[in-house]
């Protein structure tokens, strides 16, 4: 059974890009375009890996990151912060919030296929 990422993102194209390229390696992808969209889809699906957009509806990247980690459930799951927010300060706190990675755009797809098959250990 292919392991399972849910995506969040409010851009389309970033959303659909990242989707388009992990489907093809064999992942299956679920996708959300708001914060409380991607903490339901985690809730509902329970991934392996999650990537979030910081600046996102409804409820931010960051604060997703930090309710997920309060559900004892999901202590080990691994989260990636995938965001346009460039500066230490954004970094330090979605680390402080709960976030195992954090990865600016744009980023290199076949650098970041790499790291997921790194994470999941394939």
């Amino acid at each position: 059974m292919p392991k399972t990422i849910v995506i969040a993102d409010d851009e389309p194209y970033v959303l659909r890009s990242l989707e388009f390229i992990l489907k093809k390696e064999g992942y299956r992808v679920v996708t959300a375009t708001n914060g409380q969209d991607a903490y339901d889809r985690v809730n509902t699906e329970n991934p392996d890996l999650v990537f979030l957009d910081i600046q996102m509806p409804q409820m931010d990247g960051n604060a997703v990151c930090q309710k997920l980690r309060e559900d004892p459930a999901k202590k080990d799951l691994y989260i990636v912060m995938i965001t346009a927010k460039g500066q230490e300060a954004d970094r330090i706190h979605s680390l402080e919030m709960g976030a195992n990675e954090y990865i600016t755009k744009p980023f290199s797809p076949r650098k970041l296929v790499g790291r997921v098959k790194e994470i999941l250990g394939e």
